[in-house]
C-alpha cells in the first residue's frame, strides 16, 4: 500500500520566466497564483478557469489540477510539489 507522504503537497518549487527558482508553501503558491491571475484578462484565461466566479477558486483549481499557467509567448509559470524533509 502506498505511503500517504507520497501524496502530500506542502511545498512547491516554482519556476517563472527570468526568475530564480523559488520554494513556496501551499498558501504562498495560492497567493502567487491569485496575483498572477489578476493580471490576466478573463477572456485570455483558459476555458476551464473561466467557469469560476472568483480568483481564489481559479487559483485553487490550478493548484489541484495543473502544474503550469500559460502567460503568453516566451513566458511561463510552473509549479511542482516537492518534499523538503524525509
Amino acid at each position: 500500500m502506498p505511503n500517504q507522504l507520497m501524496y502530500q503537497q506542502d511545498d512547491f518549487v516554482v519556476l517563472e520566466t527570468n526568475q530564480p527558482e523559488q520554494f513556496l508553501t501551499v498558501a504562498e503558491l495560492l497567493l502567487k497564483l491569485e496575483t498572477t491571475l489578476l493580471q490576466i484578462s478573463q477572456e485570455d484565461l483558459p476555458l476551464d478557469l473561466q467557469k469560476f466566479d472568483s480568483i481564489s477558486q481559479q487559483a485553487q483549481y490550478l493548484l489541484d489540477t495543473s502544474c503550469n499557467l500559460d502567460l503568453g509567448p516566451g513566458k511561463y509559470l510552473q509549479w511542482y510539489a516537492v518534499r523538503l524533509e524525509k
